[in-house]
């Protein structure tokens, strides 16, 4: 049986085939092998002694083995369609020929349909087409075997599994059919083996060749390493097919004795094994399935409460965002603006600390506007839509750099090397985003060199666009790369270099958001290098 706990761990962890037997199943198919032997060993000394004939028997029991054993092939073919084995379309097909080989069986049986049986059948027919069908199985057990260890054909669409299925059944039609037509039609080119309702010497031979291949076939199974549970459930099959056919065909004198009729009943048990563990299997997953619709359905209910809780999140943050750009703005524009009318209009009135102090207050005002709007922005990315179209890189490279270096001497000090930067599907508003804050954090860190060098460089590296902004600045310790790109986390102060502590979050938080990343590298004194990456995606979207 599945074990309750292996649940739908992977692809191959859902089926008796892959699914390794445990101690339990183990357990299990022992009781049922020993059960099984015991009434062998009651019934094989009585096999000879003859019973009254049941012609009743035989329709209800070939009627039911049919059955069962098209139900397990069809079951065995949908799990092949599922996982791609080969062996389970082989072991399909083995059910399948003794199902087709049961039917035959029947219809010429003597004295059931007809005197002497149907489709031409003569003395010797119904007793070959037994051999036939229980000698044709074993090999396909065996092939199984062979080739249960083959990886399955992941790639195979569809189309070619349901191909690959009708052709065995066409495959397993053919010879079923020909058999039949040979223990029919050609019956006088095949040895007797019956005289009357009684077996003769050839008959002994054909079935212990018969035998020794259910006996090859129980060997295989054993050898077989890792046994799954389709392993271990077949082998209980070949059990009860060795008792059935030393029994009904082997031990027994005849139709309608003991053995004849104790034998079909093993038979009819080994076609129930397989059968009743595979309805369990999927009687199981089915539960699973439920259980597993059941909870996306929730996890989809719960989603769209969190996603109304988040619009309505969204509301209030933009909202307040609204008041911290108006209500924090105004004071500070009033500081800013009075503080310069002071500066400009009454510095004759105060004296050098006094207008040091009021430069103070200026600055400071400015700085807590330009914190205020690199914080807006780094809320804006988290909330706002990735609109992606062909950007430009290089020339934003070259507009945002303009807008930074605007004064003569500072065109004169800082040097921008670009490189060949290829373009990104990106956003366009986003990317500009990006590049202030690194070109500018370049520029700023560069310090008072009288020679700054900005070199601007990308390229594809698999998958990805790669961009790297280097400067030969004051650079960074590499312990502390790891803080560089969180909101406030700045290493050096404010004193010697002016900023907010917001904008390399920023811009990790803009890659992040293009499915990249970001990374640093530096030495003290010798500059640093800030790269992002993104997904390659043809340059446009």
């Amino acid at each position: 049986m599945m074990r309750r706990g292996s649940g739908l761990r992977g692809e191959r962890a859902i089926s008796l085939a892959t699914l390794p037997a445990g101690r339990g199943e183990h357990r299990l198919a022992l009781a049922v092998v020993v059960a099984s032997a015991a009434i062998f060993l009651v019934a094989a000394p009585l096999a000879k002694r003859p019973l009254t004939p049941v012609w009743a028997f035989i329709p209800i029991y070939e009627s039911a083995l049919v059955i069962n054993d098209a139900i397990t092939a069809v079951l065995l073919f949908g799990q092949f369609r599922i996982l791609r084995l080969r062996a389970l379309l082989v072991l399909a097909s083995g059910y399948l020929f003794t199902a087709f080989m049961t039917i035959a069986h029947a219809l010429t049986f003597p004295g059931l349909f007809a005197p002497s049986g149907l489709i031409g059948a003569g003395p010797q027919s119904t007793a070959w087409l037994y051999m036939f069908w229980h000698g044709g199985f074993p090999p396909l057990v065996i092939a199984y075997t062979l080739l249960a260890n083959v990886r399955p054909e992941a790639g195979r669409p569809p189309a070619r599994t349901d191909l690959a299925i009708l052709a065995s059944v066409a495959a397993v039609l053919v010879p079923a059919t020909g058999l039949t037509l040979l223990a029919t039609a050609g019956q006088r080119a095949l040895p007797g083996i019956m005289d009357g309702g009684h077996y003769t010497p050839v008959m002994r031979f054909v079935v212990s060749s018969v035998w020794g291949l259910s006996l090859l076939a129980l060997v295989m199974l054993w050898r077989r390493r890792p046994r799954s549970v389709l392993d271990l459930w077949l082998m209980v099959v070949m059990c009860a097919w060795l008792f059935d056919i030393a029994l009904a065909a082997g031990l027994n004198a005849g139709r309608f004795d003991l053995g004849f009729y104790a034998g079909r009943i093993y038979g009819l048990l080994a076609a129930s094994f397989v059968l009743m563990i595979l309805l369990l299997e999927n009687g199981i997953l089915y539960a699973r399935l439920v259980e597993a619709h059941e909870h996306e359905r929730q996890e989809r209910r719960r989603m769209q409460q969190m996603a109304t809780e988040l619009m309505a999140a969204n509301k209030e943050l933009d909202a307040f965002s609204y008041s911290v750009s108006h209500d924090l703005r105004a004071p500070l524009r009033a500081i800013d603006g009075f503080s310069r009318i002071l500066g400009e209009e009454h510095a004759e009135r105060l004296d050098p600390e006094g207008r040091r102090l009021l430069d103070v207050v200026r600055t400071n005002a400015q700085r807590m506007g330009r914190l205020i709007d690199d914080l807006l922005s780094f809320s804006r990315v988290g909330r706002t839509e990735v609109r992606r179209a062909r950007t430009d890189m290089g020339g934003l490279v070259r507009a945002v750099f303009a807008e930074l270096v605007t004064g003569e001497a500072e065109r004169a000090r800082v040097e921008l090397r670009l490189g060949d930067v290829p373009p990104a599907a990106a956003d366009p508003a986003l990317m500009r985003q990006v590049w202030t804050n690194l070109l500018a954090n370049a520029v700023k860190y560069s310090g008072p060199r009288a020679r700054a060098i900005v070199e601007v460089t990308g390229g594809r590296e698999g998958d990805r666009l790669v961009y790297r902004v280097r400067d030969n600045g004051v650079g960074f310790d590499m312990q502390y790369a790891e803080k560089l790109f969180g909101v406030f986390q700045r290493l050096h102060s404010v004193s010697e270099f002016e900023g907010t502590g917001v904008g390399l979050a920023l811009v990790k938080r803009i890659a992040v958001r293009h499915g990249g990343d970001v990374w640093a590298e530096g030495r003290l004194g010798e500059g640093a290098t800030f790269g992002f990456w993104l997904p390659d995606q043809g340059g446009e979207r």
